[in-house]
């Protein structure tokens, strides 16, 4: 089973400081606000994109049949936007690494802490 997870658009620290040296004329430290808004800007500028190629992708004749263009639109999404696995699929990847024993304490205690999540979502069985 392959781990997937969103990895968030945003710029690096060095282009933030980059544009707040601009923006201020000094060497500043991007405060959490500073960088939260550039990173949700980023974000959201991303997401724009990625929904006017993918209309593109669905309208031009030149990209093959209707349901060729809503295939191509749906696995770019699915492959520029991947949603994060579920809690269960987590907890399997989490059994499976503890198994294995291919974690380190750290990351075991974080295993142990994720399968006790999926765990408290069984309904309780009463006869």
């Amino acid at each position: 089973m392959t781990e997937t997870r969103r990895l968030p658009i945003k710029p690096t620290a060095e282009l933030l400081q980059q544009w707040m040296e601009e923006y201020f004329g000094a060497r500043v430290m991007p405060g959490g606000v500073e960088a939260h808004l550039v990173a949700r800007a980023a974000q959201w500028g991303a997401d724009q994109e990625l929904e006017a190629c993918c209309d593109i992708a669905l309208t031009d004749p030149v990209c093959g049949t209707k349901h060729q263009r809503s295939m191509l639109v749906r696995h770019i999404r699915e492959t520029r936007r991947p949603k994060p696995p579920s809690l269960k699929e987590q907890a399997f990847v989490a059994l499976y690494a503890i198994a294995t024993r291919s974690d380190d304490a750290e990351e075991f205690m974080h295993d142990v802490e994720t399968i006790k999540e999926a765990l408290k979502l069984i309904p309780d069985q009463t006869k």
